[in-house]
């Protein structure tokens, strides 16, 4: 596997990144620190988490996957063979909300003690907050780059139009520049990144680093009907895929799978992978098996026709 640039950056990483959210939530740390040692151990090295995760859990406060992941940094010494992602901005509780100099300050440090790291590779705005001048925003991330404390920066569920005003701010301000996007895009969800954003990040070379990649895992064509709704908590969260469009693209991963030997899920993340405008989707797991669907998937290479297929069951 390549490696590819996030953006212009410098940072490297293989084609697919492993979501963080579930550490700490549907995995506990026993089972966290394995999959996070079998990812690295399989070449693996691209790991994406942030600050609010998993504060939608009853009896959870946020920061629950930064503090898993940092202690399995701290046990296994993999520190320098992982490429760690992690995000600022959303709802913390007590007004530790958006993109602030003094939050973002506040909230960094907070991330790299959990962390327990010197260093995030890449930091990104979790959402955007128009109530802070961007120069505000951008210039809090100069100065932790400056500190050593921050690689990179990238933004998350950004407008077309909110992200070209952030690049130009950078430009105009000398100051350091969103690396990458990370939205929301999968093959049942094509048109909120292809409309607007992508060409965006084509035309000024940023890395796409995706989430829902599998559609809530609608795209393991584990539900192919209202019936199937029940199989998992997640389940009613996929009702709406449930259209002939859906149903189709399901079929079309179905019929890719077979020809090929691979998962429905592989041949949806391969999907990805093969576009030229995304760096790597990010896909979560929660066993061993689903990892090693993740790795399968990353070394999974589609052929024309496959994309052909792909593509048209999905069209809009």
């Amino acid at each position: 596997m390549n490696r590819r640039e996030i953006g212009q950056s410098g940072l490297r990483v293989q084609p697919l990144c492993l979501g963080g959210n579930v550490f700490g939530w549907t995995a506990d740390e026993t089972t966290s620190f394995t999959l996070l040692d079998a990812w690295v151990d399989a070449g693996m090295d691209f790991i994406d988490t942030a600050d609010v995760y998993s504060r939608w859990v009853p009896g959870h406060s946020g920061g629950e996957s930064e503090t898993l992941i940092g202690k399995w940094l701290k046990r296994s010494g993999k520190r320098d063979r992982v490429v760690l992602a992690t995000k600022v901005g959303k709802d913390m509780g007590h007004g530790q909300v958006g993109l602030s100099p003094a939050h973002i300050r506040r909230a960094v440090e907070a991330s790299l003690q959990r962390l327990q790291t010197d260093v995030i590779d890449l930091y990104q705005s979790h959402d955007d907050d128009a109530t802070v001048p961007l120069a505000d925003t951008l210039g809090a991330y100069a100065d932790l780059i400056k500190a050593g404390k921050v690689r990179a920066i990238g933004a998350s569920n950004f407008s077309a139009a909110r992200l070209e005003e952030a690049l130009a701010v950078s430009q105009a301000h000398g100051l350091p520049r969103y690396e990458c996007l990370q939205p929301l895009y999968n093959l049942v969800e094509r048109p909120a990144f292809e409309a607007q954003l992508e060409a965006v990040c084509v035309r000024h070379g940023l890395g796409v680093i995706t989430f829902y990649a599998l559609a809530a895992g609608f795209l393991t064509g584990k539900y192919r009907s209202e019936a199937d709704l029940g199989k998992s908590p997640r389940g009613q969260g996929v009702k709406k895929y449930l259209t002939p469009r859906g149903l189709r693209v399901v079929d079309a991963l179905d019929d890719v799978a077979q020809r090929l030997g691979a998962k429905p899920a592989q041949v949806a993340l391969a999907w990805q992978c093969a576009r030229p405008s995304v760096t790597a989707p990010i896909a979560s797991a929660t066993s061993l098996a689903q990892l090693d669907d993740l790795v399968g998937a990353a070394r999974l290479a589609l052929d024309a026709d496959a994309l052909r297929v792909l593509d048209e069951a999905s069209a809009a």
